[in-house]
Parts: C-alpha cells; sequence; structure tokens
C-alpha cells in the first residue's frame, strides 16, 4: 500500500513538474489579410446607406487612426471635401452603390480606395422558456419545493454589405457581407435587464468595424514560447548558473542580460549546446531580428541527436516569420 501510494505521489509530481517549462510572450507583426489593400494608402470613407449605428464612422476612426511604429498606415480624405463633391456630382450622400460613381468621386477627391456600404435593419428575436427554482417550505428550509420561472431568450443581430473600390483601376478589392450577433438571458427573479436593441446594436457595428478595418491593416499577434531550462550537456555549476540567471533576466524582459549571459554560455560549453543556442535564438526573435534567431535557431536544431519539440517548432515558426516580414516590408512601403 505504501509503495502504492509513493508511486501515485512521486507520478503526480513528474507530471506536474513537466508541464511548467518556463515561457515568454513574443510579439510578431502579420501581413494585412487583403494585401492589395494595402496598395492604396489614400481612403475615403462614404456614410454607408442606412447607416443607423454609425457603421461607416467606425471604420473610418479605425483606419484614420491605425499606426504602425507610430506612423500612420492610411492616409483619410477629409469627410467634409468628400460630401462637398458627393453634393457638387448630385449623388446621393450616402452609400453610393454604382461603382461607376465611386470611381468618379474618387478621382475628384484624389482618394486612391472608396469604402461604400448598406447596413441592414438590426433584428431582434425574443423566445421564452421556463428554467426550475427551488424554494423553502418552512423558515429553516427543512423541506423545498420546486417552482418554475419564465425566461426570455434575446438575440440581437446586425449585418452590413461593406465593399472597397480601386478608384485607378475601377474594380473592387473587396466585399463582403458581415454579420454579427449577441444572445442574452433574462429570467423573472434576475434584477438584471435584458439590453436594448439599439445599444447592443452600437456594439455589433463596432465589431463589424473591427473585424473588416482588420482584414485592411498589418496587425500584431502575439503568441507563447517555451524557453529549455535543462542543461543539455554536463554543465558545470558556474554554467548552470548563467542558464538560470538568463531565464530569470528573460522573465523580467531584461533581455539585454539574458543575451550576455547565454552568450557567455555559448561560449563556454565550446559551442556545443542546443540549449544555450536555442534560447539566444528566443531572445533575438523578442527582439525582431529574425536573421540572427533564425541562424541560433539552426545551430541548436544542428546540435540535437534526436528531434526536440521546442526546437523545431522555433525553426519552422522564425522562417514562416521571415517570410511574413518580407510581405510587411513591401505592404508598408507602397
Amino acid at each position: 500500500m505504501q509503495k502504492h501510494f509513493f508511486f501515485l505521489v512521486t507520478s503526480f509530481f513528474i507530471i506536474f513538474f513537466s508541464g511548467c517549462a518556463t515561457h515568454v510572450k513574443i510579439k510578431a507583426l502579420k501581413p494585412a489579410e487583403i494585401d492589395r489593400a494595402t496598395t492604396t494608402k489614400n481612403i475615403a470613407v462614404v456614410t454607408f446607406k442606412h447607416d443607423r449605428v454609425a457603421l461607416s464612422s467606425k471604420i473610418e476612426s479605425n483606419l484614420a487612426s491605425y499606426k504602425i511604429e507610430n506612423k500612420p498606415f492610411f492616409t483619410m480624405v477629409s469627410r467634409s471635401d468628400l460630401n462637398q463633391v458627393i453634393k457638387e456630382q448630385k449623388l446621393q450622400n450616402s452609400g453610393l452603390v454604382d461603382t461607376k460613381d465611386i470611381v468618379e468621386v474618387g478621382e475628384l477627391i484624389g482618394a486612391q480606395a472608396i469604402i461604400s456600404g448598406n447596413v441592414g435593419r438590426s433584428s431582434l428575436n425574443d423566445t421564452h422558456y421556463y428554467e426550475n427554482r427551488v424554494g423553502c417550505s418552512d423558515k429553516k428550509c427543512k423541506k423545498t419545493y420546486i417552482y418554475r420561472v419564465r425566461c426570455t431568450k434575446r438575440v440581437i443581430s446586425l449585418s452590413a454589405d461593406i465593399k472597397m473600390v480601386d478608384v485607378t483601376r475601377g474594380d473592387i478589392i473587396y466585399a463582403d457581407n458581415m454579420s454579427r450577433s449577441s444572445t442574452y438571458r433574462h429570467c423573472r427573479d434576475d434584477s438584471r435587464a435584458l439590453p436594448s436593441k439599439e445599444s447592443v446594436a452600437q456594439n455589433l457595428a463596432t465589431s463589424i468595424a473591427n473585424s473588416f478595418t482588420y482584414k485592411l491593416t498589418p496587425h500584431y499577434r502575439y503568441f507563447s514560447v517555451e524557453l529549455l531550462d535543462k542543461p543539455d550537456l554536463d554543465y558545470t555549476d558556474e554554467q548552470e548558473d548563467l542558464l538560470e540567471n538568463a531565464l530569470k533576466y528573460m522573465e523580467h524582459k531584461r533581455y539585454d542580460r539574458a543575451e550576455s549571459l547565454l552568450t557567455n554560455l555559448v561560449e563556454s560549453t565550446d559551442q556545443q549546446s542546443y540549449v544555450a543556442f536555442y534560447n539566444l535564438g528566443v531572445v533575438k526573435e523578442t527582439q525582431g531580428d529574425y536573421k540572427k534567431a533564425k541562424l541560433y535557431y539552426e545551430r541548436a536544431d544542428n546540435l540535437t541527436e534526436k528531434p526536440v519539440e521546442a526546437v523545431s517548432i522555433a525553426y519552422n515558426r522564425i522562417k514562416a516569420v521571415i517570410e511574413e516580414s518580407h510581405i510587411i516590408s513591401q505592404q508598408m512601403s507602397r
């Protein structure tokens, strides 16, 4: 019995601590999903048809405020200039459904692309059901009874047709029907009230605007990267201290100090420790030096006797990051 208990306890600690590897967060830019949208940096957003939720204004605000490295990614054409041209051309004040009209207006205001759209009416659908509750039959609640309360399930939805037209080419860069919905539940014994259709529609419009602008712009993605904290060689006490302290500095985002310690570890192990090279690669990836990171990951991979999952993942990841960084450079320089 004691042996069985000891085995269970030992197994628990092995499993528990094996899942406690140290990780650091890394961010990297991902290219805009709609690559062609990045070729048109001067943009105008017309007032959408039936836009009761200010969706066009939300999109315009998102694009105007979006920055990469503290530099605006798009240049927005003044809404007042746009409206003046629309008025002078005797066009509809909202929507600009016809691509020919959009191109004509875009040329007059100097826009490379115009975003237009049509917003559907927000919908509200309530359905009713019952839930069971337990009540007390006496003050001490020794006896209970089941009763039912009436509840409401409310679904509020919003959709919009949005398109982005290339003024120079006279064709559509991107078009989509985007929809969002939110579900709420409320029972009669709940003090909180169900939200109104109008308030939820505003939130749904914000979600649609964020999703649309997300497709047009490069954006940061964040991921967790495992650090290797176990020596792969017969480290001396000094080398173990170098590894341990380097990882602590990395946890505190002190990558400059971590790089210095890991460089010393690489040299003191005669460049034979894949753990040192791998962690040094993580430092350089965090700093955005992807070429150096790839070099260190390659060195780590070449030193492993058999595949190490963290090293393989890092090697494949950095190749993808480098490819994406080339695309981003092109998108930002257009």
